[in-house]
């Protein structure tokens, strides 16, 4: 990893587009996802898709792509007959394939005599309920100490952290002892750098149940964390979560909140609109309220966050 043109730029206090929902830019393109390993299984069987739903969101105007490694766990391989070296493989590849994504960019926009845009690669880092298959994530309490938390993080983090990718997203998590356990494994391994965003169920807690406080103050000034956010939560609790997060750390703030749609973790299905929105007007808010690197998560598609993009070049 090498974070130094990622720390510059939030130093610089630039506004930066996240790309989208992963997942649903490939069901868009036809792909199956009917598994427990999510997208991940892309990075196995179909690896071209990958490749080309993280242009279709440099292309919308994302600065940022997160790989398809949220979901891509060595149990999760393990489990699909995969031997830990293969598994490592594809964590690396989960990162070359959007820095190919990201490299064609650069060559669209040279041919088209466009102004060169710095991208970065971001390596997701998906919460011990992605592994678990079963919603956990948004629900928390896993029943896991600290400890047992950063074991199960820890050969992933430090694989993921020794690709060349610009940040690592620790994204998704859902209580205060996995947001513990990641920030110091992050210390122990040097030059790391990561975001870390919680996912939320109203605008002052963590799907835990603990305050949106408790979890930024137990990341806040550790090493190798340099922005903290939520994602994976509906958008009409981002104000007021912002607002407590800007109160909470001077840390850059991320957000990338879902579509608004609910999702049933039993029966694998979206249920439907709720009162939140993504789009300009929200993303214009977010930032003036202090969001640095806004996007989307599940249901936002390149479309969606092109229309995102105003807001972020404005003001």
């Amino acid at each position: 990893m090498d974070a130094t043109a990622f720390r510059a730029a939030l130093a610089a206090a630039e506004p930066i587009l996240l790309d989208g929902g992963l997942s649903n830019q490939l069901e868009a393109q036809g792909a199956n996802l009917t598994d427990r390993l999510w997208s991940a299984r892309l990075l196995a069987d179909n690896p071209g898709q990958i490749a080309a739903a993280h242009l279709a969101y440099f292309r919308a105007g994302a600065r940022v792509a997160t790989t398809a490694s949220y979901q891509a766990t060595f149990e999760g391989f393990a489990g699909r007959g995969l031997a830990h070296d293969a598994a490592a493989a594809l964590l690396r590849k989960s990162v070359d394939l959007a820095m190919a994504a990201q490299a064609t960019a650069d060559a669209e926009d040279e041919a088209a005599g466009r102004e060169p845009v710095r991208r970065f690669v971001a390596a997701s880092v998906g919460p011990y309920g992605a592994m678990l298959a079963d919603g956990s994530e948004y629900r928390g309490r896993y029943g896991q100490t600290v400890a047992q938390l950063a074991d199960f993080h820890r050969e992933r983090l430090a694989v993921l952290a020794g690709t060349p990718c610009d940040v690592l997203a620790c994204e998704t998590i859902p209580e205060v002892e996995e947001a513990t356990a990641v920030a110091q494994l992050l210390g122990e391994v040097p030059g790391s750098a990561a975001w870390i965003s919680f996912s939320c169920r109203d605008g002052a807690h963590l799907n835990s149940g603990a305050t949106i406080e408790e979890g930024v103050g137990a990341v806040d000034g550790r090493s190798g964390v340099v922005a903290v956010g939520v994602n994976c939560t509906p958008p009409e609790h981002l104000d007021e979560l912002i607002t407590r997060i800007r109160a909470a750390t001077s840390l850059p703030i991320v957000v990338y909140p879902n579509s608004g749609e609910g999702w049933d973790a039993v029966a694998r299905r979206w249920t439907g609109t709720g009162p939140g929105r993504v789009d300009a007007e929200a993303a214009g808010r977010w930032r003036s309220l202090g969001a640095q690197l806004i996007g989307g998560c599940c249901r936002v598609g390149p479309d969606q966050l092109a229309g995102l993009a105003p807001a972020m070049i404005a003001g």
